[in-house]
């Protein structure tokens, strides 16, 4: 740990507080030398740059990873029952409710947990102790994407970690990474390693989001089979007053939801594709897109509407697209919710616009007074930020249009409840 000069005794007061042992062992300097004595005598002494800027760097043979085509999702039978679709990914392990793990420790100690992220939150928010600010934690990756295009695929995961920040009203601050791999020493799998990293620090440069510290795990294979490529990050972000916060659970009846962002139709690499159509590899195709520029205009966007009090509920669009981001927003605040499929997308109503997970989305719920300002700041800015849906009654419903109605998807919440929070332990019974 390096302090600031004078703060030695403060830092020491947090370590005695904990019962641990904190001496202060040296000081930094400009000599560019790295000097330890024992006994009053220099027992080492050398130069710093050799063991950091000048260390020589691995830079192992790689192939460039195969690029794949876009998805086309007209090659496929539109889904019949969309019901049955919603209640497959939500109850698959991807979205299945991991209640049945959190609930068994203590994730509330010394009462400074404000929300945690398993109970139905972007980020948990913890509290610093003893005042009003807090931080805001969240740990993402979706190995599917960075297995589909490396290259976008880091670029998602730290944008993920982003928007989960922004959802609570965060400032993001930093990320920690933990690389995780297979064979560095297979050209292929080395490709992977090169260009997710290369797209997680353009991700980190463009949002100002650096990673402050990680680590790498390689050779993971079993009988020569690596795992997927999965890069996790952990972020952190500031609130600085638990005032201004939002979590997933503020929804109420007679709130206006507003989407935040465009929808494209874009299913590559999707929990649709995966989950629901059964595909793998290749027949997945492409990940979505993640654009650096509007992610941070957006996720800025949604934080001000947060400090300034003008939404109840936050919830990024990730996975399984609108229909599982509204599925967990309702289940969460036990509230009931009616969308307009036509206001999700400029295109002509479809039920891709229910699946597709286009980034830098984020779905709001706003006491209706609220709406004009939110849509007159989102024009002012540039940001699409409209109309697509109410909170009321006990059922998840999505309409054609909110002219004639016409259900496209009519689930009651428990039933939704019962595939979401059924899975795990239905699993884990079977695994006994």
């Amino acid at each position: 740990m390096v302090l600031n000069p004078g703060k030695e005794a403060l830092a020491k007061a947090i370590f005695d507080k904990y019962d641990l042992d904190a001496e202060v062992i040296g000081e930094t300097t400009d000599t560019g030398h790295l000097v330890l004595t024992q006994f009053g005598e220099v027992v080492c002494d050398i130069p710093v740059a050799p063991l950091g800027e000048d260390a020589p760097n691995y830079d192992r043979p790689w192939n460039e990873p195969p690029k794949r085509a876009p998805f086309d999702v007209s090659k496929y039978p539109a889904p019949e029952d969309l019901g049955a679709v919603l209640k497959k990914l939500m109850s698959s392990p991807d979205m299945a409710s991991k209640r049945w793990v959190w609930e068994q420790y203590d994730r509330h100690v010394m009462g400074d947990t404000v929300d945690s992220s398993q109970s139905g939150g972007d980020a948990a928010i913890v509290r610093v102790h003893g005042t009003d600010k807090a931080l805001a934690i969240c740990s993402d990756c979706n190995p599917h994407y960075v297995a589909a295009d490396p290259y976008e695929g880091g670029k998602a995961v730290v944008a993920e970690a982003y928007r989960n920040l922004s959802a609570v009203g965060a400032e993001p601050i930093a990320i920690t990474d933990n690389l995780n791999f297979g064979n560095p020493e297979k050209p292929n799998t080395m490709g992977y390693i090169v260009k997710a990293i290369e797209g997680m620090a353009e991700a980190c440069r463009a949002l100002d989001f650096p990673v402050v510290s990680g680590n790498v795990s390689l050779y993971n294979e079993t009988d020569g089979v690596a795992i997927p490529p999965t890069p996790v990050v952990g972020g952190v972000g500031l609130i600085e007053s638990l005032s201004n916060t939002s979590t997933l659970k503020g929804a109420v009846a007679g709130d206006v939801l507003i989407m935040v962002g465009s929808t494209q139709r874009e299913l590559g690499a999707s929990l649709y594709a995966r989950q629901w159509l059964g595909l793998k590899g290749d027949a997945l195709g492409a990940p979505p897109a993640v654009d650096l520029g509007r992610e941070k205009a957006h996720a800025a966007f949604v934080r001000e509407l947060i400090r300034d009090g003008l939404v109840h509920a936050v919830h990024d669009v990730s996975d399984g697209g609108i229909a599982c981001a509204a599925a967990e927003m309702a289940l969460a605040g036990a509230a009931g919710m009616t969308l307009s499929v036509e206001d999700l997308s400029e295109q002509e109503a479809s039920a891709a616009d229910l699946f597709c997970e286009s980034q830098a989305r984020y779905l709001l719920a706003a006491h209706p007074d609220a709406q004009a300002e939110i849509v007159k700041r989102g024009n002012s800015q540039g940001i699409n930020a409209g109309w697509c849906g109410s909170v009321s009654g006990d059922r998840l419903v999505f309409v054609d249009n909110p002219v004639d109605a016409k259900p496209l998807m009519d689930l009651p919440l428990a039933t939704l409840r019962e595939a979401h929070e059924g899975w795990l332990p239905a699993y884990m019974s079977a695994v006994d």
